[in-house]
């Protein structure tokens, strides 16, 4: 009895570990991660400065801040160039992602 007790917890330790392992993979990195639309706000912008950037690459990083509708979660995500330039803090529209990857961004007007 002793064994099929230690074998049984030892299977539920690994099925919780993989599981864990999934969920993490799929939430937190954003591998696999199903592509999502989400009415947002543009709360701010920030540009960081790239130290020892390869050659063609960008010397810079773009990002912005969003906040899903009136109390939702704030999220960041990095950005092109172009997004960078084309969008304001306050900008409503409709942000397109998947898990931590930015990919469209649409203005509502």
């Amino acid at each position: 009895m002793q064994i099929s007790l230690l074998a049984t917890l030892i299977i539920l330790l690994v099925v919780a570990v993989l599981l864990f392992s999934r969920f993490y993979q799929r939430h937190m990195q954003g591998e696999h991660a199903p592509e999502k639309q989400a009415q947002v706000t543009i709360l701010d912008k920030q540009s960081i400065a790239v130290d020892n950037p390869f050659i063609g690459e960008d010397d810079q990083e773009f990002w912005i801040y969003v906040q899903k509708g009136r109390l939702g979660p704030k999220r960041e995500f990095q950005v092109g160039m172009h997004y960078f330039h084309a969008i304001n803090p306050g900008d409503k529209g409709i942000l397109t992602y998947r898990g931590t990857q930015f990919i469209h961004f649409s203005l509502l007007r």
